[in-house]
């Protein structure tokens, strides 16, 4: 009998994920190009175990992205209970910048994973899909932004900061690139 493909994972299954989404993170913020067989070995899985899990360098960087962003994600809810929703929108812009950058070698890995598509489409439905969506939302409803955006319009049009080298002043320039964005959500809202 096969388990059901949304069945949840058996506890030693999700402590065997989360072993290696630990051991990504550190090793693909320490470098980039960390082979996905160190990643193996150090969290202490063979390569059928990681790869039932990670079929791909691209499957596995895109998951320690969700996992890491959750807490950027989360802060969406929390600037629009204690700021205006295009206020929020653009502060939590600025963290999401943060975090990349900090994460320097995660940011190198996303550029990476993303390069042949040229968008973050592939992060699907997940927690910074759900925030931007939240934010959105919120802004359309104010009459803030444009109506009509999606959230795969937003990150197309911030895709330009994974171009930025996080070991550079990255800050006037992130600052420059989302203020442009922000500047294009606002053009053509109702209460402009």
């Amino acid at each position: 009998m096969h388990p059901k493909k949304d069945a949840p994972l058996r506890s030693d299954a999700q402590r065997n994920r989360e072993r290696i989404l630990e051991v990504a993170l550190a090793e693909l913020t320490r470098a980039s190009d960390t082979p996905l067989s160190a990643i193996a070995k150090k969290a202490g899985v063979g390569q059928g175990t990681f790869y039932r899990n990670f079929p791909s360098r691209e499957a596995l960087v895109m998951e320690v992205y969700r996992y890491e962003v959750q807490q950027v994600a989360d802060t969406a809810t929390q600037l629009l209970a204690c700021r205006a929703p295009d206020r929020a929108l653009r502060e939590w812009m600025d963290r999401l910048a943060q975090y990349a950058m900090a994460k320097a070698g995660l940011a190198d890995a996303m550029r990476h994973a993303t390069s042949a598509r040229g968008s973050l489409s592939k992060l699907g439905h997940g927690p910074v899909t759900s925030a931007i969506t939240l934010l959105l939302q919120a802004n359309e409803d104010a009459g803030t932004i444009r109506p009509g955006l999606t959230p795969d319009d937003f990150v197309l049009a911030i895709a330009g900061l994974w171009q930025i080298d996080p070991h550079s002043d990255w800050q006037p320039r992130v600052a420059r690139l989302l203020d442009l964005v922000m500047d294009g959500l606002r053009a053509g809202a109702p209460g402009r």
